[in-house]
């Protein structure tokens, strides 16, 4: 049980550090931007700004995927969910579930090659900065792969305790209702 108890508490503390890393990226967007402002007032260039906006962006992006999953941020549609008994809904919560851990893995999988392709070839990006596009692109796959993650354990738990574990916030959810 202790063993358990560790594990979950990793998952969530793992969960939580992806946030907060897709917070810093979305920080970094915005110190990103305010440089190249003044870069331009004061006649200077700041090459690659944009590109390396676009890839905090992206990593922003696929790093608050696991937080955002447990927050119970993600959109969902819970129509026919809140139609039927709990018995149904616990079987189509695990279809659910089940169809989008094995799109998130296949889609980790093939990450994977892009990131490693990248990586041989030794691809840049065509803009200014001539990043390693792998080292960018390694942001992404690592939040994909914390997404996946997330819902293959939201998936363990729905078939062994019946319960996903997502939490709702009452205050985000009104304000889209």
């Amino acid at each position: 049980m202790a063993l358990a108890k560790r594990l979950r508490a990793a998952l969530d503390f793992l969960y939580l550090g992806s946030g907060i890393l897709a917070a810093l990226c979305l920080i970094a967007i915005l110190i990103l931007i305010v440089v190249q402002m003044l870069a331009r007032w004061t006649g200077e260039v700041f090459p690659g700004a944009p590109d390396y906006a676009g890839y905090a962006m992206a990593a922003a992006s696929f790093l608050a995927f696991a937080n955002a999953l447990n927050r119970g941020a993600h959109i969902r549609v819970s129509i026919l969910i809140n139609a039927v008994g709990p018995k149904v809904q616990r079987i189509i919560n695990i279809w659910c579930f089940a169809i989008g851990t094995a799109v998130a893995w296949y889609f980790v999988r093939y990450c994977v090659n892009f990131v490693y392709w990248s990586w041989k070839f030794n691809d840049v990006s065509q803009g200014q900065d001539r990043t390693a596009l792998w080292i960018p692109q390694s942001v992404m796959l690592l939040g994909a792969v914390i997404f996946a993650i997330a819902l293959t354990d939201h998936l363990i738990s729905l078939i062994l305790k019946g319960d996903h574990r997502i939490q709702r916030d009452l205050v985000d959810q009104s304000f889209g209702e």
